[in-house]
């Protein structure tokens, strides 16, 4: 009898520790496969969600008019700027304080207030030359598939199947954060610097505005300024001294200076 009993414990034991383990691979080959959807989001696909992301927050700030200034003056600089790799660049700019100013994977540029109140026309162009080089090095393009990989996104953009997910707008509001605030590698950032500045002497724009920008972000720097750029492309990137001696020995050599 105890025998018998014995048996018919070990078998329900063994079933149960099938059950369990099938489950288990279940759940592993799930979570597998939306890791494989969510890898393979397409090139299209992500700029996609940049638009979106972007639209939502042109819908959030205080996007500066046609007959502004600022607009004026932000039209009036990146003439003839249309785009770059391929990538067709749009500029807008935020009326708000922050000196701040980023690149989308579609080709959106914005620029704060706060930045070009503080920036001459040469400087500001070289702020925008080198955001532009994130775009076309694709640095910014791969910042937002990490983010869409990552987190709530991540289950989002999986339980979609390989098709576009309809984000909400707490998740593009995420995606913005990401894009706006993005933080790049010391390679990022000096691939930026060498893109944008043969981006703005092919264009026929001054690339010394760059090095004179830099200057000016260096002269900020433990100010305690309230700067978001400053933050992000300089903290735990190349200092800044080495990256104006670096592009102004370039500008030597091209006999620009």
């Amino acid at each position: 009898m105890l025998k018998n009993i014995l048996t018919a414990a070990m078998l329900l034991l063994g079933v149960t520790m099938t059950s369990c383990a099938q489950f288990n691979v279940g759940k592993a080959i799930n979570a597998a496969s939306k890791g494989v959807q969510a890898a393979t989001i397409s090139d299209a696909q992500i700029a996609e969600y940049a638009r979106q992301s972007v639209s939502q927050m042109d819908a959030q700030n205080h996007v500066s008019a046609p007959e502004s200034d600022y607009t004026k003056r932000l039209n009036r600089l990146t003439a003839g700027l249309t785009q770059a790799d391929g990538i067709p660049l749009n500029f807008k700019v935020y009326e708000v304080v922050d000196v701040n100013a980023f690149a989308c994977p579609d080709g959106s540029v914005r620029v704060f207030a706060g930045l070009m109140d503080i920036m001459d026309d040469e400087e500001l162009l070289g702020v925008i030359g080198h955001e532009i080089g994130h775009v076309a090095k694709h640095h910014s393009k791969k910042q937002m598939r990490q983010s869409l990989l990552t987190g709530a996104l991540k289950d989002a953009v999986s339980s979609a199947g390989g098709r576009l997910a309809a984000l909400s707008d707490s998740q593009l509001g995420t995606l913005g954060q990401a894009l706006a605030g993005a933080k790049y590698s010391q390679k990022q950032e000096k691939e930026a610097d060498d893109f944008g500045y043969e981006f703005l002497k092919s264009n026929g724009k001054n690339p010394l505005g760059m090095i004179n920008a830099f200057k000016k972000l260096q002269s900020m720097e433990g100010s305690g300024a309230q700067s978001s750029y400053l933050s992000k492309m300089f903290s735990s990137h190349p200092d800044t001294a080495e990256r104006i001696k670096r592009m102004t020995d370039r500008a030597k050599k091209d006999k620009l200076l």
